[in-house]
C-alpha cells in the first residue's frame, strides 16, 4: 500500500525546482534534497536499482513532501536551512556546521567591506548569506577595486599599498570625509542589491578587447568577474538581508476547500512550514482570518514581529487583535515569498484531490481485508465518531459515513453536546450514541455494520453500554487508537479490546486512516464553526450601529466575549462610543 500511495504522488509532481523530504515508517525525516525539476530528481529514487547508501534510504521511505521554491538557488538555501533544523541522519556531510558566508560594511568612522560568518547587531550593514564562498570572496576583491574603502588597519603612519593601487581611501594618508564614505557606501549598496547592469557591460567589453588582443588570460578573468557577480548579487526569496522575524500566510481555493500555508521565516531564513486543508464556508479571506486567529491561540506558535497575508484580508482588524504589525506585500521580496507560499497551496490541495480519485478505486480490496482481519462479514457501512473541544469549551460530536469504503457525506451528522459540561468523553459518547441510533430505531432506518470511535477504551466501552444495555442493540465496535505524534497506530476491537492486526502497507490500514482523519477534520470544522459564531468578532458584525471602527475598539480593548460580557455600560461608553450604541452593545452581548 505504501509503495502504490508513493506511486501516486509521483504522478502529481511538479517541473519546478524545490526541496524534497523522505520519511520514513515512524513519519521521520530521513532525507533532504533540492532538484532543479522535483518531478525528474525524485522519480530517480523509485525507478532502477541503486547502490550502497542510497539502497538503504530508499527502503525506508514511505513517504515524502515537497517545497517549492523559485529558483534552484534559493532550493539550494532552504535545503541546508531544513538539514540544520532536522538534522535527517542521511544527509551527513551537511548538518555539521554549514553555514555562508555575509558581505559586511561595518560601522565605523573609516569602514570596511569584509565577509563575515555571522550577523550581530552591531550596526553593520549585511548583504546574503551568499551560498558560494569563493564567488563572495572574489565579489568581494572586485568590489574594493571599483568601490573602495578601508582595506588596511587604519593607523599606520603612511599610506598602505592599497590606496597607491586606487583600493583604500586611505585614511592613514589623511581625514576621509564622512560624506566620501557615505557616497561609497551607496554605490555599493546599489550594487549588491542588483544593479549591475553598468559594471558587468563595462567588464564585457574589456573580455572582448582582451580576447581580441590575444590575452586571453586576462580575458579569463573579466569573464570569471562576471560570474562572480552574477553568482554573488542574483536576488533570493527564500534567504533575505532582512532580519524581521515574519510568518507568511497564503492559502489557495477550488472545489469548495481552502488550502493553507504558513512560512516561518526566522533570521532571514525559511525554518519551517506548516499546512492546513479544510472546507471553506465562507469567503477565503474571513477563513484564513479565523485561521491566523486560532494558529496564535495555539501554545506552539509564538507572535511574530509581523505577518504577510495575500490580498483583500482585513489587516486593520488582525493587526488590532494580533497587536503586530499585518501587511500585504506589493512588491519585493516579501511579494515572492507570499507568491511560493500560494503555489505551494495551490499543489498541496490539488494534490490532495487526485490522491483521493487514486485512493478511491482501491477501496473494495481495502473493506475485505478489514472485515477478514476483524472476522466479520462484508462490511458495507461503517460509522465514525470524533469528539472536539479546547478546554471544555463549546464541546461537539461529529459523525461520518463510509459505505463501500468511500464517504457518503449525506449521511454525515454534527451534534451539539447538551448534557455534558467541559470535557468527559465517556459522557458525551453515551449522549451522541444514545441520540444517534434511537433516532435511527424510531425512524426504521439502516444501522451501520460497523461503529469506529476516534479513541480507546473509555469511547469503546461507553459506545457498547448504550448500544446494548439501553437499546438492545448489537453492533461491533471498535477504537481507532492513535500513537503520541497523533497518528493512526492501532485499531482495538473485542470484549478484551484486543489489537486488530493490520499492517501499515495494507489497504485495510490506510482505509482506517483515511476514515480516522475524515472524522476528526469534520469534527474539528464544526467546532471551530461553532467558535467562530459564539466569537466576540461575530456577534459584533450582528448588532445594528456596531461598524468597522466600533468593531475595532471593541476587540482590541476587550479581546474575548467573555470580557466584553463583563465589561461595565460606562467602560463602553469611555472608548468613544454613543451611549445608544453602547446600551445595545451591552444589551445584545449579555
Amino acid at each position: 500500500m505504501t509503495r502504490e500511495h508513493i506511486n501516486n504522488k509521483l504522478q502529481l509532481l511538479p517541473d519546478l525546482p524545490g526541496c524534497y523530504i523522505m520519511k520514513n515508517s515512524d513519519d521521520e525525516i530521513i532525507y533532504i534534497g533540492k532538484a532543479k525539476n522535483l518531478r525528474n530528481r525524485v522519480r530517480s529514487y523509485f525507478k532502477g536499482t541503486h547502490e550502497g547508501k542510497t539502497e538503504l534510504l530508499v527502503k525506508e521511505i514511505v513517504d515524502f513532501e515537497t517545497i517549492i521554491t523559485g529558483t534552484d538557488k534559493e532550493s539550494l538555501l532552504l535545503e541546508i536551512t531544513l538539514i540544520k533544523k532536522h538534522q535527517p541522519k542521511y544527509n551527513i556531510k551537511l548538518k555539521q556546521g554549514t553555514s555562508y558566508p555575509y558581505l559586511k560594511i561595518t560601522n565605523e568612522r573609516d569602514p570596511q567591506l569584509i565577509i563575515s560568518s555571522e550577523v550581530k547587531k552591531d550596526g553593520g550593514i549585511y548583504f546574503g548569506p551568499y551560498p558560494n564562498v569563493y564567488a563572495a570572496s572574489e565579489t568581494q576583491h572586485f568590489i574594493q577595486k571599483i568601490y573602495p574603502l578601508r582595506r588596511c588597519n587604519g593607523s599606520q603612519k603612511r599610506a598602505c599599498l592599497y590606496y597607491h593601487i586606487g583600493q583604500c581611501m586611505g585614511p592613514c594618508d589623511h581625514k576621509v570625509p564622512v560624506e566620501e564614505y557615505k557616497a561609497q557606501i551607496e554605490n555599493i549598496k546599489r550594487f549588491l542589491n542588483g544593479e549591475v547592469k553598468a559594471v558587468k557591460k563595462e567588464l564585457r567589453i574589456k573580455m572582448i578587447g582582451a580576447a581580441s588582443e590575444q590575452q586571453y588570460e586576462r580575458a579569463a578573468e573579466y569573464r570569471d568577474q562576471i560570474q562572480y557577480i552574477e553568482t554573488t548579487v542574483e536576488r533570493q526569496n527564500i534567504i533575505t538581508n532582512d532580519y524581521t522575524n515574519r510568518d507568511v500566510f497564503s492559502f489557495y481555493m477550488n472545489k469548495g476547500w481552502i488550502s493553507i500555508q504558513v512560512f516561518f521565516i526566522r533570521q532571514a531564513t525559511l525554518i519551517k512550514r506548516e499546512a492546513a486543508i479544510f472546507p471553506c464556508y465562507d469567503t477565503p479571506q474571513e477563513e484564513l482570518s479565523s485561521y491566523i486567529v486560532q494558529f496564535y491561540q495555539e501554545e506552539n506558535h509564538i507572535l511574530p514581529k509581523e505577518i504577510l497575508v495575500p490580498d483583500e484580508m482585513d489587516t486593520a482588524i488582525l493587526a488590532e487583535v494580533l497587536g503586530i504589525s499585518v501587511r500585504i506585500p506589493v512588491k519585493g521580496r516579501k511579494k515572492d515569498m507570499l507568491d511560493l507560499a500560494t503555489k505551494n497551496s495551490e499543489i498541496t490541495l490539488n494534490e490532495k484531490f487526485k490522491l483521493i480519485e487514486m485512493d478511491d478505486r482501491k477501496t473494495i480490496g481495502a473493506i475485505k481485508e478489514l472485515s477478514a482481519a476483524m472476522n466479520l462479514p462484508y462490511i458495507t457501512r461503517i460509522e465514525a465518531f470524533d469528539h472536539s473541544n479546547i478546554q471544555g469549551t463549546n464541546p461537539v460530536s461529529a459523525m461520518i459515513s463510509f459505505e463501500d469504503g468511500q464517504p457518503n457525506k449525506s449521511n454525515y451528522r454534527k451534534y451539539k453536546i447538551k448534557t455534558v459540561h467541559g470535557s468527559n468523553e465517556l459522557a458525551t459518547t453515551e449522549e451522541v450514541i444514545r441520540r444517534r441510533y434511537e433516532r435511527l430505531l424510531k425512524e426504521g432506518k439502516p444501522l451501520p455494520d460497523l461503529i469506529m470511535m476516534d479513541g480507546g477504551k473509555i469511547q469503546v466501552n461507553a459506545a457498547i453500554n448504550i448500544l446494548e444495555n439501553e437499546l438492545g442493540l448489537t453492533i461491533p465496535v471498535a477504537g481507532m487508537v492513535k500513537d503520541n505524534k497523533h497518528r493512526t497506530s492501532s485499531l482495538i476491537y473485542g470484549e478484551n479490546h484486543e489489537e486488530i492486526s493490520l499492517k501499515p502497507t495494507s489497504q485495510a490500514f490506510y482505509l482506517v486512516q483515511r476514515i480516522q482523519d475524515e472524522v476528526h477534520r469534520f469534527a474539528i470544522t464544526f467546532h471551530r464553526q461553532l467558535r467562530n459564531k459564539n466569537s466576540l468578532s461575530s456577534k459584533l458584525d450582528q448588532i445594528d450601529g456596531v461598524g468597522p471602527k466600533t468593531r475595532t475598539k471593541i476587540l482590541k480593548q476587550f479581546k474575548s466575549l467573555k470580557k466584553a460580557k463583563e465589561a461595565d455600560i460606562e467602560e463602553i461608553i469611555g472608548l468613544g462610543i454613543p451611549t445608544k450604541v453602547a446600551e445595545r452593545i451591552k444589551n445584545e452581548l449579555d
